[in-house]
């Protein structure tokens, strides 16, 4: 038997050592087509980097244009008309950004998964539904003669771009195996409508919040839902002195007409729908979850007067937050010709500065959050060809499309359209009710952009001319002038409604809109006696506004932060204004510790290990820094907060809750502690509260010594590129992070892991050629660009550097010059 073993076991071996050999030639064949695979990217990336000095012959031009960039990559470009300027930033701008832009006029219009598969489908079928595209046509098809012109010059520059590198198009292009289309006028409305899509969206927390009403009841839902806050500084009145301490905490709701929405008839014949709340899950997966609780798209902007500043003139700063993206949303540049000169950030994908300044005036950015959205109950014939209103039944307009898929079959979709806008029910097919949308970016009047007359505006007057022709998205703007004057204009298209504002879907022909807000009735306001503006998308407007411009504003925190910080102060200076910006103080998160010490100390036998934590937040100064095991604490808590609350009524749809001021909900939950809201498994809220922050420490994974744990343990801050950042051999070498990040989602200091302050931006008149601005990451879409990430550890460690502007400046900055000729 021995013998016969010992054969048979020499006679396997060959097919062993066989096998072996097999799986190691495999290993080292994957292994070399993994680093050749990298090795010829990182190739193809030098390859495709721009090029930046000498001469360049570009077809299309009229004249000579030059292009100087300075140390990071910025883009100062002087040409000899204003067609040549925006033909050369539409060049430049390709240059360094031409995948990004391709994706986001995709993604707009609803074809990401003609390059990118099936996995898109769902997206495309949302924004085509949504009309971006026919939207986007009409605009540019009934702008003005001159706008159309502007349009088509960008248009020109990219497209020559494309065309001078349809050999050599940027490296994502070859990976996914496509080339771009020609740019359009079109595809930069879209970009621009992409905007306004992502600022001034309401419909899906209207369909929440009905679904959420109607399991509770409105008496529970209304704790959910504050409007307003007794610590709003609205810019446009008298406010009680902002010096009043944090600790004096109303024990008494809002004046009912800021807190109680004027809820619609349909509310109380609607049933929560478990299959209908899944739509709206699925929708929130499909259009983008926002990047945590609390991280709405909006920023902070503030300007003061010259009695305030050391160098005696008027001082403004900006920093507008949004989800952060590699590369980012916002390209800087320097654009000069005959009567224009402007700076600051542009979309890359539309042409001129959106926010910055010129050589008399700078301006800034917040979401305003007005409402501009309703849904509609709308009532169909039986074959769905009809709908009725007040003046009969209308035949419904149909759009018969297709949606290109990548390897796969193209996906059929029929939009159906009422006077109102589009059916929402191929994206939300288990919703009962037949629901339109109302939007005012469909509106026909909705068809000027005007960022030339904005760029080139020279005093007030002028400024609110161009702005009174801005229809979206809504916006705050504080505005400064080298005449010493300061102010501030809300923006935007903003329905008129007699019925009152519908926090939910309508079903009545008494919430019909009646035309717009007119322009000269939106909240304003020029040089205040106290020479201070500020906003950062808390309410705007007095109580007693007799045109209330929504129900879903922003938290007060920030607002209110910075209206103490400056109010009063003399001398202040840009290094003041950094400080600001970076600011981590937080008044809700110090209270939401003091109110947890309070019901630790009072809970039902507390353990050894919570009584550990209320003794480190008992003395906390609210300072949301990287190494405080306070912040940790709090943080921990809040991150489970609403579960745990809202899970006992809701169940599984408890994610469906979201709301722009669910942070002072929460504050308002905790000094009022109604009982309809006390779990019932919970004695009182003390216990409840001590057992939250149990949860909290158990979640976040909490060592043992409490004193040792710090927040930016695991608050971090990370931001991936949407294609490198899926190979793993990329991920590290194209994104940063993940680094401790000081700062949450109520501080001036607006961040999360992939959310914050998507530029920084501060001008001081005395010296407006020394303004500063900062990015996120950097210029430049190409990871081998000396200026891909150059600007990350500004934005990391909260400084920045100087926009040049003046002639001598931009000379004296210039690193590469190249001369664009025709």
């Amino acid at each position: 038997m021995a013998s016969v073993s010992s054969v048979s076991s020499r006679s396997r071996r060959p097919w062993l050592r066989w096998t072996l050999s097999a799986f190691l030639f495999l290993v080292a064949a994957a292994a070399l087509g993994i680093v050749g695979g990298a090795w010829w990217i990182r190739h193809d990336m030098f390859a495709t980097l721009p090029r930046l000095d000498g001469t360049l012959h570009i077809p299309g031009l009229a004249a000579p244009a030059l292009v100087r960039r300075d140390q990071h990559g910025v883009p100062h470009i002087q040409a000899a008309s204003i067609d040549d300027l925006v033909f050369a930033q539409g060049y430049v701008t390709a240059q360094d950004r031409l995948w990004q832009m391709d994706m986001a006029r995709r993604l707009a219009a609803g074809d990401a998964a003609q390059v990118l598969g099936s996995s898109l489908v769902a997206h495309d079928k949302l924004e085509r539904t949504l009309l971006l595209l026919p939207t986007a046509q009409r605009i540019a098809a009934s702008m003005s003669p001159a706008e159309q012109r502007y349009f088509a010059d960008y248009a020109r520059g990219v497209n020559a771009y494309i065309a001078q590198h349809r050999g050599n198009l940027p490296t994502p292009f070859r990976v996914l195996m496509y080339k771009p289309e020609p740019w359009t006028s079109v595809d930069s409305i879209l970009i621009g409508l992409s905007m306004v899509q992502m600022l001034d969206e309401h419909w899906p927390d209207k369909l929440a919040r009905q679904q959420i009403t109607a399991k509770i009841g409105p008496a529970l839902a209304s704790a959910l839902y504050p409007t307003g806050s007794w610590r709003d500084h609205p810019p446009v009145s008298d406010q009680p002195p902002i010096s009043a301490p944090d600790q004096i905490i109303p024990q008494i709701p809002l004046d009912p007409s800021q807190t109680a929405a004027r809820l619609t008839r349909p509310l109380a014949h609607t049933r929560f729908s478990r299959a209908a709340s899944a739509d709206l899950a699925r929708l929130r997966a499909i259009d983008g979850q926002p990047a945590c609780r609390g991280c709405t798209s909006g920023s902070n902007e503030w300007v003061v007067s010259g009695a305030h500043t050391a160098s005696g003139k008027p001082m403004l700063s900006n920093d507008m937050h949004l989800e952060m993206q590699l590369p980012g949303i916002w390209y800087e540049a320097d654009l000069e010709a005959p009567g224009f000169h402007a700076a600051g950030v542009t979309v890359p994908g539309m042409p001129f500065i959106i926010a910055g300044h010129n050589s008399h005036i700078a301006w800034g950015f917040t979401a305003l959050y007005a409402d501009t959205q309703d849904l509609y109950i709308e009532h169909l014939n039986r074959r769905g060809t009809a709908y009725h209103d007040a003046s009969g039944w209308h035949r419904l307009t149909l759009r018969h499309e297709r949606i290109p898929v990548r390897g796969g079959p193209s996906v059929p979709l029929t939009i159906r359209i009422t006077n109102h806008g589009p059916i929402l029910n191929p994206v939300l097919p288990h919703t009962r009710e037949t629901l339109s949308l109302r939007w005012t970016a469909y509106d026909a009047s909705a068809n000027h952009l005007p960022l030339f007359a904005l760029d080139t505006a020279c005093d007030w007057a002028s400024f609110r001319a161009a702005l009174a022709e801005w229809w979206a998205p809504t916006l705050n703007v504080v505005y400064a002038d080298d005449q010493g004057n300061i102010g501030y204009q809300a923006i935007g298209y903003v329905p008129y409604r007699p019925g009152g504002l519908a926090g939910v879907p309508i079903a009545d022909a008494q919430h019909e809109w009646q035309g717009m807000i007119p322009f000269n009735k939106l909240p304003e306001s020029f040089n205040p006696p106290e020479g201070l503006l500020a906003t950062a998308n808390a309410r705007v407007t007095p109580t007693d506004d007799p045109m209330p411009l929504t129900l879903e504003w922003a938290d007060p925190y920030r607002n209110q932060r910075i209206w103490r910080v400056l109010s009063g102060r003399n001398g202040l200076t840009p290094a003041d204004m950094l400080a600001l910006q970076n600011d981590v103080y937080s008044a809700l998160d110090q209270l939401v510790a003091q109110r947890l010490v309070y019901a630790i100390d009072h809970a039902d036998h507390p353990s050894k290990r919570l009584r550990r934590a209320a003794n480190i937040m008992r003395t906390w100064n609210g300072e949301v820094t990287t190494d405080s095991s306070a912040a940790a604490i709090v943080d921990a808590e809040r991150s489970v907060f609403w579960r745990m609350l809202l899970e006992p009524k809701l169940r599984a749809r408890w994610t469906l809750y979201s709301w722009a001021e669910s942070q002072y909900a929460e504050e308002q939950l905790l000094v009022n502690q109604p009982a309809g809201w006390l779990p019932r498994r919970y004695r009182n809220w003390n216990d409840f509260l001590a057992a939250v922050v149990t949860e909290g420490l158990r979640k976040k994974h909490a060592p043992a010594d409490l004193t040792h744990w710090q927040f930016g343990s695991w608050h971090v801050v990370e931001v991936e590129h949407p294609l490198w950042g899926m190979l793993p051999w990329f991920h590290n070498w194209t994104g940063v992070g993940p680094l401790p990040l000081s700062g949450d989602t109520s501080t001036v200091k607006h961040v999360s892991r992939s959310f914050g302050p998507s530029q920084r931006f501060t001008i001081d008149f005395g010296n407006p050629n020394a303004a500063t601005e900062n990015i996120v990451i950097g210029q430049s879409g190409d990871p081998l660009s000396p200026w891909y990430s150059d600007q990350w550890p500004f934005w990391y460690h909260g400084t920045t550097f100087t926009l040049p502007y003046g002639e001598a400046e931009v000379s004296a900055a210039t690193t590469h010059a190249l001369h664009l000729v025709p």
